[in-house]
């Protein structure tokens, strides 16, 4: 069967996988915007909010690979028209990543403290960080079983019930955390940072719940464990591995910027949370026309239609540098309000508009990494992806940051590491796409 790759039916799976994508970023913007804004300690509750939000942020997406993995194999065999051969294979990989997530918990709970220490948390930041932490951490097994389970619906080219399931948790956590944080008069106490975790858990909750209920009513794929493990269970854990060492790459990125904007001072981490955070949207906000390459190009590659594939690249390319230039004007535009959304204290802000117009900047550039990315994972190349990562981060994001750290730029120092970064993960993978389907797709 022939795979449509038009404009509308590419849209039909990044709109919703775009609305889908920003469940995540959301939980931890709406908790930023909101204690940051609380009338006691505001800067020291935001900082502690963003060091939880990136410690969380490596967490989910080291051990949310899951995602990628299942939709590359799903797809790949539906495109095949083989997907009875896989049909257990989601149960079994949703039950190995939401094990895992337990252990985290009891690896990390006990050491909260001295996990946010390596973020130079101090005194009042790190009393914070650890109580929001101690609490929040219960939603990742929740999350990571959400994930798992809209990796099942992308590889079945289907990214609408992920969307209702992300509305309703994205809605579901801007309620709680405004009745939680604030608290209601004679009804609900105000609990200041630990509201904003509780809503993020419970909203977690909520969507896992949803998840489990639309895929066993709305699709073939069962949910129960059951042996013997499927043929491509190999296969599906060399992908996690590799995605796992790319993705710890990636959060040795993240760590760094982080430990480095906390040590500039309180307003320094504030003003990072804040643009590191939009930069977090941004990029999932892209991420919808990646998730089509994701899907699309598995499918592509089953049924072996290399013409199509070199078309959907294109397309695609075209697509994410309009949006990335789209999210730039707008910011730009918004570029004062967009700040004191989240926060109304001064130095925070003057360090947050002496940086957002880079993060404006990187956009199109991150199109091009994040949908290369996409179409890379969905063609079940994670070793490549791996290998870029690694080189981006330990040969130029990391050596850049310390040259840049040495003439004191601080956190526009962090931000231009940053862009250099992504614009090494981007341009090898459109490279080397071209070099090995351009071929094929003349032999078409």
């Amino acid at each position: 069967m022939s795979t449509n790759i038009s404009l509308k039916h590419i849209n039909k799976l990044a709109i919703p996988a775009l609305i889908a994508g920003v469940s995540e970023p959301i939980l931890s913007l709406t908790d930023a915007a909101i204690v940051g804004n609380v009338d006691l300690n505001a800067t020291e509750s935001l900082a502690a909010v963003g060091i939880v939000s990136t410690f969380l942020s490596m967490l989910i997406w080291v051990f949310g690979q899951t995602r990628s993995a299942i939709s590359s194999i799903v797809s790949q065999y539906l495109g095949a028209n083989k997907l009875d051969e896989v049909k257990n294979l989601p149960a079994q990989a949703i039950f190995i990543v939401t094990a895992l997530s337990v252990l985290i918990i009891i690896g990390t709970y006990p050491f909260a403290k001295s996990i946010f220490k390596l973020y130079n948390a101090q005194n009042l930041i790190l009393e914070y960080a650890v109580n929001y932490y101690n609490i929040r951490v219960f939603g990742f097994p929740f999350t990571l079983f959400t994930i798992a389970v809209f990796g099942v619906f992308r590889g079945l080219q289907n990214t609408y019930y992920p969307m209702i399931i992300a509305i309703i948790g994205a809605c579901a956590n801007i309620i709680l955390d405004y009745t939680l944080v604030y608290g209601i008069a004679d009804l609900v106490p105000a609990m200041h940072i630990q509201g904003a975790a509780y809503a993020s858990v419970i909203a977690q909750l909520l969507m896992a719940v949803l998840s489990g209920y639309y895929l066993i009513k709305k699709t073939d794929i069962p949910l129960v464990f059951s042996f013997p493990f499927n043929k491509e269970i190999n296969r599906f854990l060399l992908m996690i591995g590799n995605l796992i060492i790319r993705t710890i790459a990636l959060n040795v990125t993240l760590y760094f910027a982080t430990r480095f904007a906390t040590g500039y001072g309180n307003e320094y981490i504030a003003a990072y949370t804040i643009a590191i955070n939009l930069w977090f949207l941004g990029a999932f906000l892209i991420d919808g026309y990646a998730s089509a390459g994701n899907i699309l190009s598995g499918k592509l590659l089953g049924g072996k239609e290399y013409n199509k594939l070199i078309t959907l690249s294109n397309s695609l390319i075209k697509y994410g540098i309009a949006i990335g230039l789209l999210i730039g004007l707008l910011g730009a535009i918004f570029y004062y309000p967009i700040g004191k959304i989240f926060i109304k204290e001064p130095d925070v802000l003057k360090q947050f508009y002496k940086v957002f117009w880079i993060v404006l900047a990187m956009q199109p550039l991150c199109a091009l990494a994040f949908i290369f990315d996409g179409m890379f994972k969905g063609l079940g190349k994670m070793a490549d992806l791996r290998n870029l990562l690694l080189i981006s981060t330990f040969a130029v994001f990391l050596p850049i940051l310390y040259v840049l750290d040495q003439y004191n730029l601080k956190l526009i120092g962090i931000f231009i590491a940053l862009t250099l970064w992504i614009v090494v993960r981007g341009l090898p993978l459109i490279i080397k796409f071209r070099k090995e389907f351009f071929p094929l797709s003349q032999k078409n």
